[in-house]
């Protein structure tokens, strides 16, 4: 069904193509033990929410972002109590995620392997974040060699998804979106007329929770190499 219209691939990298949330969220319980004398896990986990979700127009997605809301989190959580030690803890543990193995999902690389040496698909890895910390991610992988380039953006928005589009001289509506986000990987792509395969992770960062829909241009997968069944 799919083979036949589609021309263009994007992938999403965090948890689509290697974990990741799931380490942010070890972090994150690392930094609330740090911060317990300041208040409950939840207490903590939200203050750092809100705190993320505030810098985010500023600062955008990622490891650095994400470090500095973890330190500004701490001195406001503290009323400015907190010790130097202590901060540099807070840092410690947002640094440890530039060193995510991005070790491939299960079925990923047979997938792609397969996928590429089909010669059928233009392939191109979409993500959002900070470049180098997702070059790196990429490279860790191994799998750069199946894609024909990596565009890496501070969102994705509307625009950049057209912009994808016409930088592969392809139509919106011979382009897929594989990925886990329904938010982020998904609505922009049906919204603009393209087709989107939505893989869910086991874990996902609140920031990216919506209500989702069923659409006539979304295949739900259940995993990775289930994509082979569609294209």
């Amino acid at each position: 069904m799919y083979k036949d219209k589609i021309k263009l691939l994007a992938f999403d990298a965090d948890d689509t193509l290697w974990d990741c949330q799931s380490l942010f969220d070890s972090v994150e319980k690392a930094y609330c033990k740090l911060l317990e004398d300041y208040g409950s896990a939840d207490e903590i986990s939200q203050a750092l929410f809100a705190t993320e979700t505030a810098d985010m127009p500023h600062l955008g997605y990622g490891c650095k972002a994400f470090t500095i809301s973890l330190t500004e989190n701490a001195i406001e959580v503290s009323h400015g109590r907190i010790t130097a030690d202590k901060i540099m803890e807070a840092i410690r543990l947002g640094r440890s995620l530039l060193e995510i193995p991005a070790t491939p999902l299960p079925q990923v690389r047979e997938t792609l392997d397969a996928l590429h040496a089909s010669g059928r698909y233009r392939m191109v890895v979409f993500t959002k974040g900070e470049i180098l910390d997702q070059e790196n991610k990429l490279r860790r992988s191994g799998l750069a060699q199946y894609f024909d380039d990596a565009v890496i953006v501070a969102d994705k928005t509307h625009k950049e998804y057209v912009k994808l589009c016409h930088r592969f001289n392809a139509e919106i509506n011979s382009f897929m979106m594989i990925g886990n986000s329904f938010k982020s990987d998904i609505e922009p792509v049906l919204q603009l007329g393209g087709y989107a395969a939505h893989i869910p992770f086991h874990t996902m960062w609140k920031y990216e929770m919506v209500e989702e829909h069923d659409h006539e241009r979304l295949v739900r997968l259940d995993h990775f190499g289930d994509l082979l069944k569609i294209l």
